[in-house]
């Protein structure tokens, strides 16, 4: 097998380097850009929606985006002939979610996460984590059925993913610059393809982990899948290191300055994108997040949000919007209680109902009855 860091070739070019300091420029921008809070919880929901949508739609989901938004939000959950199709969007809704809750309590990078991860995307919330494949897997093209790319044969994947994983902390430790790491990684999980299926989503859920737990996270702001889909050509020419289709044929040592180059580039995109959006959003009554606030997960932030449209809740509408099981959904509004932003409102075994604690209520300005 060949060593991880020997085939990691590439070069920082004038291209990429540009694209890094442009990538820093948008970040710090957006950090110091305060926003009423309703706009952060908007802007966060939109771009969630949209990696969803454009990551899934790669793999050729048929839903639309709004179709996809009424899917996550529970308003249409049955369209004839698309059940896998609805099944890949709530997977994958609440894997992103997952990858926030993970990165924002700074959980490494280990084959376990990566498992589980796959495991939410291809199978949903209460899958096992996902065992390796254990035969070859080809990548045809599905107009003519011939080869595109063969990936390395099932008894070396451990070992690779387990050089990656590896290779992560090293880089991390090292100081190499966060884009870069997702980007890398990005490419070699692809590459390696671990599993039968999933890869590509798994992938693109891994940059962005990378980027979030790495302090990339541009507040929840930008959406990569996005500008990934607009462009698949380009995605996937970028991807294409070497012109044999065999992963021991070159690929393993292939020089990835173009795909570094693609990716950082389109990252500085998305941030310049997600920066400009933030500026015009800025309004005249700013709100600084006030610590309560900042206590809050991912998961909670996402429950948060359903007050914007009704007084009360139930384990029901949680379940339904983080993908859980109604025991788990009871579980989490019990320590939500606990907690103290939660209070019961109706207390009954079969009607039980959650309103917000009076301390948050001030946080959601469309709760006008109150």
């Amino acid at each position: 097998m060949t060593p991880l860091n020997n085939y990691f070739k590439y070069t920082l070019t004038p291209t990429t380097a540009s694209a890094l300091m442009e990538i820093e420029s948008a970040r710090t921008v957006v950090e110091h850009t305060p926003l009423p809070l309703q706009v952060q919880e908007e802007l966060r929901r939109r771009a969630r929606i949209r990696s969803t949508h454009y990551s899934t739609r790669i793999e050729g989901n048929r839903l639309t985006l709004d179709e996809a938004e009424q899917v996550i939000e529970g308003r249409h959950v049955s369209f004839h002939g698309r059940e896998r199709d609805v099944s890949e969007v709530q997977n994958y809704w609440n894997a992103l979610l997952r990858v926030e809750e993970w990165a924002a309590k700074k959980k490494p990078l280990t084959e376990d996460l990566v498992k589980r991860l796959h495991a939410l995307v291809e199978h949903g919330m209460r899958a096992r984590p996902s065992p390796y494949r254990d035969g070859q897997n080809v990548i045809r093209d599905s107009a003519t059925g011939a080869i595109v790319y063969l990936p390395p044969e099932a008894k070396d994947v451990p070992e690779l993913m387990a050089a990656l994983i590896k290779w992560v902390y090293q880089a991390e430790k090292d100081g190499l610059p966060v884009p870069l790491i997702s980007a890398l990684v990005h490419y070699q999980f692809v590459t390696i393809h671990p599993y039968y299926d999933g890869n590509g989503r798994t992938a693109r859920l891994l940059a962005t982990f990378i980027l979030h737990q790495g302090g990339y996270s541009l507040n929840g702001f930008f959406s990569l899948e996005e500008h990934h889909a607009r462009d698949l050509g380009a995605y996937y020419h970028a991807l294409s290191v070497h012109p044999h289709h065999n992963y021991y044929e070159g690929r393993a040592e292939a020089d990835l300055t173009g795909w570094v180059e693609y990716f950082t580039r389109i990252l500085a995109d998305v941030f310049t994108f997600a920066k400009e959006e933030a500026l015009s959003r800025v309004g005249d009554e700013v709100q600084i997040e006030p610590e309560a606030l900042r206590k809050l997960d991912p998961r909670q932030r996402v429950v948060l949000s359903l007050f914007a449209s009704r007084e009360r809740i139930t384990a029901t509408d949680v379940a339904r919007t983080l993908g859980l099981s109604q025991r788990m959904a009871r579980n989490l509004l019990k320590d939500w209680v606990t907690e103290g932003w939660l209070e019961i409102a109706d207390p009954s075994k079969r009607g039980r109902s959650y309103i917000l604690s009076v301390g948050y209520r001030v946080f959601n300005g469309n709760l006008t009855a109150i």
